[in-house]
């Protein structure tokens, strides 16, 4: 006998979301870089750490509504993706005004970061200071598949190194959240929404009698 379709789904697990996990490091290195290096009284230290805190409360505000609105769980999860886009802004505004280098998307310390799969804002720190001193670029293959062995010896500024860590992890949150909202609204096309998910249990349960 199948088991009778639930009004209100499992929902809220959004710690297990790879889109949370990698904002929230987002947000966390954020919040280190805003206070190492923006002015506290600065009004960019606060948009920067609001917009990064943005992006992983709409995630996680959207996965515990997606139980009765599918609908408000992916205005919010565009909301999230909306945040980080600013978030993004903001850093490339530091690089350029600062007169530092932007790394391109295909620079092989970016690729070094995302093979390590950093855990932690220590996890960052620790990828900023090896490539600060030089301590990177070993040749093989990483755990994402990513070559390291072109990696130059490029001297950096920490400012310059962190704000283009940050960037790298935005530019992942970023795609996760787009391959998510695809989902997502794939989903609401083919399944509806609570009305839709009251009016079939409804119909089932007068089937069963």
């Amino acid at each position: 006998m199948t088991e009778p379709e639930k009004l209100i789904p499992l929902h809220g697990g959004y710690r297990k979301l790879k889109s949370f996990q990698v904002a929230q490091l987002a947000y966390d290195v954020t919040v280190r870089f805003c206070d190492r290096y923006i002015g506290k009284r600065s009004r960019t230290h606060d948009q920067m750490v609001q917009a990064a805190r943005s992006g992983v409360q709409n995630i996680a505000e959207g996965s515990r509504a997606s139980g009765t609105s599918k609908k408000t769980e992916l205005k919010l999860t565009n909301v999230a993706r909306a945040s980080l886009e600013e978030l993004r802004l903001d850093y490339e505004d530091v690089l350029r005004q600062r007169g530092l280098v932007q790394w391109p998307r295909e620079d092989p310390r970016r690729a070094e970061l995302i093979v390590r799969r950093p855990a932690t804002a220590d996890d960052v720190a620790q990828w900023a200071r090896d490539i600060h001193d030089g301590r990177h670029g070993q040749s093989g293959q990483g755990r994402w598949g990513v070559s390291t062995e072109s990696i130059q010896s490029t001297k950096s500024t920490y400012a310059e190194i962190s704000a283009n860590g940050a960037l790298a992890l935005i530019a992942v949150a970023c795609s996760l959240l787009d391959r998510q909202i695809a989902s997502l609204e794939k989903a609401f096309v083919a399944e509806g929404g609570f009305t839709e998910r009251l009016y079939k249990v409804r119909s089932e349960r007068r089937r069963r009698g």
